[in-house]
């Protein structure tokens, strides 16, 4: 081996180790030879940095230049600067410490070495970036007092930066998180500066990154960037040109972008990928892209992947990996469209770093990571999305009031008539508007409408309901449509918008929607005991509350959706899938959520949702992907969103009022009459005689409490008895039995005169569903549940004593039996039981039909009520408990059925007397209308 070739090894080698073992390197393994070691070390330092592989002719170019440079400039002068100390050297430079005379300063100089001053394209280089930095101003950004020369001396001058560069922190290995965002936070604004004013870096790496003592970074060393030509302001859209000699890179081995290494044009989306190659490092602590030589290093950083990040450090929040991996996105159209964007975004998770992600521990193969990212759906990248949109918007509203006066929003009305609306959409063009209603108690119908004109024309589709109208004009809709709690549930199908025959695809869907592809739908089924979210026919989660509100993002990538834990009930999260089955929770601990729709850019989800302590009112509210909330508008009644437009300038909302009235028939009229008080008059239970109704309010005019309220049936003012949720009146009507909605629930006697409130010993009860009393009135059972265990009937004595089982567990008690000695439950499938009071096993009822659901008990104790199936009927049935015979006893469906959504929605909403004469229950309607809004942000 010639001394040429081992020095191109030694060169090659030092180059593909970390800065901080070269030395090591060289001191093993040039063994003692001095001469050779300083001779490695001088063309290291006067090599670009590596950003080509070193070869024979170009080291012996290099060396015969460093033989003919003067020696140090230490203690001489360039100008006014005095030379008092050497602080590194670059590909483009000496950089010494100096002294300005005049202004009693110190400064940092870059001097270009004579050897490549003689090059006029490297001093066209050497000048470009004085004026690049030079440029700007920005506390990130090294600044730049002057550009000189003396003699063959050009020389740049800029500030003195104390402190240490990043590399100098990554020999010590990976960062903190906190530490990191700190850090990147700087690093990012400072290059949106330079970016938005057209200069790309274009060699980006831990080197020419600067941190003083007091933690502000400095991004050094622009001798590689390169003007843009700039579209406009703020724009970062004019692409480089290629590097003028053929086969020579730009950059550093290792940060490189893909294009970059092949020697492509590059724009300011290249630094994002260098960028995302040291945050890497900081977060890990390895290397993204080391190989075994610089030319494996290129290769990996043009074809492969790094390991996961996930894999490496687990901790690492899920969102600051997504960005990370959306920096190093191989295309660079998948990276960040503004670094503006991406320097936003490190701002919100700065901010909010305590309310992030962390993920937990789990098993990640070295195939996963951004490759698997990108395949299954990029959700990364949407969650990247939010970025300047988010922030915007976020401090939007978080200012509004403060700093800005913002235009209040328009509402254009678009129905005109009384009744429901069960959905809307914009159509494919942007102007028709297609909804569907009830109107005055008719069946479900589709309807379309343009926002000149208060017509509306029926698509002619009876009992039916729209989901979502593709890309291409065509209509996802619901066929043999029934509403539940306002929702359109029944068959999804296809439908030209135009007109033609539906074609069925999938049963029992309560919410669908198409991709922006126009090809694909995501639905909300019920699939046995379990709702299922699908794609494309695909499941990707089950829950055994309920879905609702399916809308997938604009770029196709996640689907957003509103999780319900229980059934029946609308408390309940915001939530998203990707294309994968992950789903995460952006925005949970709401009292009552409904329907949702995607901003236009995606950075948000916008939600109608209400708060414990804002009654049952609807507000529109708005979420990141990133987990941050704001408010967007807040009225009386009820506000859904249903669709934004595609450009985000209108909304299409819904806003109405939702009632819940107590109506019966009593003793003394001989029709139904309205007997409750505010806006959620909720039928708790009626006395046996039917002269007295025990029920409770919850809504707007309770304050998002629970009001209990009694009152007599002949029409006089109900008596306010105190605060909790009614269950049921005692037999002489001296006590109502209640739950208070603390943590955890209390069960407790109210008296309806003269008396104090009785706290009952709670045990280990949990939580309390349904409850009645024991004929002689000294006992009371109730279905309730002990933390860690399934739900199960007790018996507790009103006198004192603790709560005792009196069923297994799984049996939900729901009514007892004349003599008290048996009672009608209900198990987790919704089968129906005869349990003992005093012990045995339960048994099974016999006669009863699927969706059949226990409403009373016959005087005599022989047979049960059970209503029938259907929220919007009340079909009553009689079913003989020894031969098991079911039979139809009455129907009790409001004689105007204009806007109804509902007839009680549990047994303690519909009560009779024994001998079923007189009855009550809760009737709950809605009266909505469709607007078209404009100006909401």
């Amino acid at each position: 081996m010639d001394r040429w070739q081992q020095i191109e090894e030694l060169c090659q080698s030092a180059l593909d180790r970390e800065p901080a073992q070269r030395n090591a390197f060289l001191q093993e393994a040039c063994r003692g030879d001095e001469a050779l070691r300083r001779e490695v070390e001088s063309l290291l330092t006067y090599h670009t940095d590596g950003q080509r592989i070193l070869d024979r002719p170009a080291l012996q170019v290099v060396a015969e230049k460093l033989a003919e440079e003067p020696p140090t400039l230490l203690g001489k002068s360039l100008g006014p600067y005095q030379v008092v100390g050497v602080l590194g050297a670059g590909g483009m430079g000496e950089v010494y410490r100096a002294r300005d005379a005049r202004l009693n300063r110190e400064v940092a100089i870059k001097v270009l070495p004579r050897h490549l001053s003689e090059r006029a394209d490297l001093q066209q280089r050497f000048e470009q970036e004085a004026r690049a930095a030079s440029a700007l101003n920005h506390p990130n950004i090294i600044t730049i007092h002057e550009i000189g020369r003396v003699d063959s001396a050009h020389y740049l001058v800029m500030e003195l930066v104390e402190g240490k560069t990043l590399r100098e922190m990554l020999n010590s290995g990976a960062l903190a998180i906190k530490r990191i965002l700190q850090l990147t936070t700087q690093v990012t604004d400072g290059l949106a500066k330079a970016h938005a004013a057209g200069i790309v870096h274009r060699d980006l790496k831990p080197e020419n990154l600067m941190i003083t003592k007091e933690g502000l970074v400095k991004i050094l060393d622009f001798g590689l960037a390169k003007q843009q030509r700039v579209a406009g302001a703020g724009t970062e859209t004019a692409a480089l040109g290629k590097s003028t000699e053929p086969g020579i890179l730009l950059g550093t081995v290792g940060y490189m972008s893909p294009e970059q290494a092949r020697g492509e044009a590059v724009d300011f989306r290249s630094d994002q990928f260098s960028l995302g190659a040291i945050l890497y490092e900081m977060v890990t602590g390895k290397r993204a892209f080391a190989r075994g030589s610089a030319a494996q290093t290129l290769s990996a950083i043009i074809v492969e992947e790094p390991r996961a990040i996930a894999e490496l450090s687990p901790s690492t929040p899920t969102q600051l990996r997504w960005i990370v991996e959306r920096c190093l996105a191989k295309d660079p159209e998948e990276r960040y469209a503004s670094t503006r964007d991406l320097a936003r975004e490190f701002q919100v998770l700065r901010d909010r770093l305590s309310e992030v992600e962390r993920p937990e521990a789990a098993v990640v193969t070295p195939s996963t990571g951004i490759r698997q990212w990108r395949l299954i759906g990029v959700i990364g990248l949407a969650a990247a999305l939010l970025a300047v949109f988010s922030l915007i918007s976020f401090n939007r509203g978080r200012d509004r009031g403060r700093n800005e006066t913002l235009p209040l929003p328009t509402f254009h009305r678009l129905t005109f008539q009384q009744g429901t609306i069960t959905g809307a959409r914009f159509g494919a063009d942007g102007q028709t508007v297609v909804y569907g209603a009830t109107w005055r108690g008719k069946p479900p119908e589709i309807f379309t409408t343009r926002s000149e004109s208060p017509e509306s024309r029926s698509l002619g589709l009876q009992n039916s309901g729209i989901f979502s109208i593709s890309s291409s004009g065509e209509m996802a809709v619901s066929l043999g449509c029934t509403l539940q709690s306002g929702e359109c549930i029944g068959t999804l199908a296809r439908a030209p918008l135009a007109g033609g025959t539906p074609k069925e695809l999938l049963t029992a869907v309560i919410g669908a929607d198409w991709a922006p592809d126009g090809k694909s739908l995501a639905a909300a089924c019920l699939k046995g005991e379990q709702w299922s979210l699908e794609y494309d026919g695909r499941p990707l989660l089950e829950t055994s509350g309920w879905i609702q509100s399916p809308r997938i993002s604009p770029r196709g990538d996640l689907i957003a959706f509103v999780e319900h834990p229980v059934l029946k009930d609308f408390s309940g999260s915001v939530s998203v899938v990707d294309l994968a089955g992950k789903k995460r929770t952006l925005s949970t601990g709401w009292k009552g959520v409904y329907s949702l729709a995607w901003s236009a850019g995606g950075s948000e989800i916008w939600f109608s949702a209400t708060k414990v302590g804002k009654g049952e009112r609807l507000d529109v509210h708005a979420v990141t992907l990133l987990g941050q909330e704001r408010e967007i508008h807040n009225g009386p009644g009820f506000s859904t969103v249903r669709d934004i437009s595609r450009d985000g300038l209108r909304v299409l909302m819904v806003r109405g009022t939702v009632r819940g009235a107590a109506i019966g028939l009593t003793p003394g009229s001989s029709i139904e009459r309205h007997l409750g008080w505010f806006d959620y008059s909720t039928v708790a239970d009626l006395s046996a005689d039917g002269r007295t109704l025990l029920f409770y309010e919850w809504g707007e005019a309770a304050r998002g409490t629970h009001m209990v309220y009694l009152r007599k049936t002949d029409g006089s003012d109900p008596q306010r008895l105190g605060e909790g949720r009614p269950l049921a009146l005692s037999p002489n009507g001296k006590w109502a039995l209640a739950v208070k909605q603390t943590q955890p629930p209390q069960l407790v006697l109210l008296p309806t005169g003269p008396g104090e409130q009785k706290s009952l010993p709670r045990g280990a009860i949990a939580e309390y569903k349904s409850a009645g009393w024991f004929p002689d009135g000294n006992q009371i059972f109730f279905a309730g549940t002990e933390s860690g265990h399934r739900p199960r009937t007790y018996v507790q004595e009103i006198g004192g004593g603790e709560p005792r089982p009196v069923t297994d567990e799984g049996y939900l008690g729901a009514l007892l039996s004349p003599d008290g000695k048996r009672i009608a439950a209900v198990d987790r499938y919704g089968e129906l039981y005869l349990c003992p009071v005093e012990g045995g096993e339960a048994r099974a009822i016999e006669g009863y039909e699927e969706h059949d659901s226990l409403l009373q008990w016959s005087a005599d104790g022989r047979s049960l009520l059970l209503r029938g199936a259907g929220d919007l009927l009340l079909k009553i049935y009689k079913l003989d408990l020894t031969s098991g015979r079911r039979e139809f006893w009455k129907d009790l469906t409001p004689s105007d059925p204009t806007g109804l959504i509902g007839i009680g929605s549990s047994v303690g909403e519909v009560r009779m007397t024994p001998d079923g004469r007189y009855y009550v229950y809760t009737s709950w309607t809605m009266q909505s209308e469709l607007y078209l809004v404009e100006g909401l942000k």
